[in-house]
């Protein structure tokens, strides 16, 4: 598979391209990493150094990718967080780009916007701009609980109610949604759920909160669900793929003491996941 992956970069650490790029190409797949930003490092250091790329640049970039002819052989369009909402129009052209030359393509668009505990931590206009423009193109989503809420305009607490959240959400244009860290009953008692829902069913998985909430793990995540269910067509298997890897990038990170995500140490559990966890049917 062929993935134009539309996402900021650091030199040191893993976030945004620089976790989904590696984990893909473990996989076996041809990324095409696009910029939006070259930082030294995430921002959750509170400093860091290195340029915020102009929407016209990133479109540039895109722009000689299709002088090269090549746009259409991409299988999908991946982005994650998105900074100002000229980027995000940038990476809504690319898609409708794409997916008129190749109406096979799909888009995965991971929604970044905010987390439980930290609210919203992307500058305003951008919730909106993801609920209201963003989220009808997507065809796959990977919220996490918090953002399914925004997205769907409710609280949830319940898994019933966070199904009846991601029906909503698919009501307006992605068929394939994957939920992560969903709280019980809308508190952290010692285990997560994450929640997929497609065409063809619900499912869930119930992981053990680990004692660390590292930067990367989302964008890890939205890729190798991207990665597994295009490669699979099931939601169920992709689900038990992207989290037991996930877990496993977590407990490398765990045993390395550090506050950046093990990608390299953890691999052979990205190449061939594990079968840590297996999925229940919610419906």
């Amino acid at each position: 598979m062929k993935i134009l992956s539309v996402q900021s970069s650091v030199a040191y650490g893993h976030v945004g391209n620089s976790a989904a790029v590696f984990p893909l190409q473990r996989l076996g797949h041809d990324v095409w990493p696009v910029l939006t930003v070259h930082f030294s490092n995430h921002t959750g250091y509170g400093a860091w150094r290195g340029p915020l790329l102009a929407p016209d640049d990133v479109r540039e970039v895109i722009a000689g990718i299709e002088d090269r002819g090549v746009l259409g052989e991409a299988d999908a369009v991946l982005s994650g967080y998105q900074g100002d909402p000229a980027v995000g129009g940038v990476i809504l052209d690319t898609v409708a780009r794409v997916k008129a030359l190749n109406p096979d393509a799909v888009y995965c668009c991971d929604p970044v916007m905010g987390d439980v505990g930290r609210g919203m931590f992307v500058r305003p206009g951008i919730p909106e701009f993801m609920r209201d423009t963003v989220l009808p193109a997507a065809d796959v989503l990977t919220p996490n609980h918090f953002e399914l809420d925004f997205l769907a305009g409710r609280t949830t607490r319940t898994l019933e109610e966070v199904l009846e959240a991601v029906d909503a959400v698919r009501a307006r244009g992605p068929r394939d949604v994957l939920v992560t860290s969903v709280l019980h009953d809308g508190v952290a008692d010692g285990s997560l759920d994450v929640v997929a829902v497609s065409d063809a069913g619900a499912w869930a998985v119930t992981t053990p909160l680990l004692p660390i909430s590292p930067n990367g793990c989302g964008d890890v995540t939205a890729a190798l669900y991207l990665a597994h269910l295009t490669a699979t067509g099931s939601a169920e298997v992709a689900l038990a793929r992207t989290t037991s890897s996930v877990f496993a990038i977590l407990e490398a990170t765990i045993a390395a003491g550090t506050r950046e995500i093990q990608l390299v140490a953890a691999q052979e559990a990205i190449a061939s996941p594990p079968e840590t966890f297996v999925p229940r049917r919610l419906r």
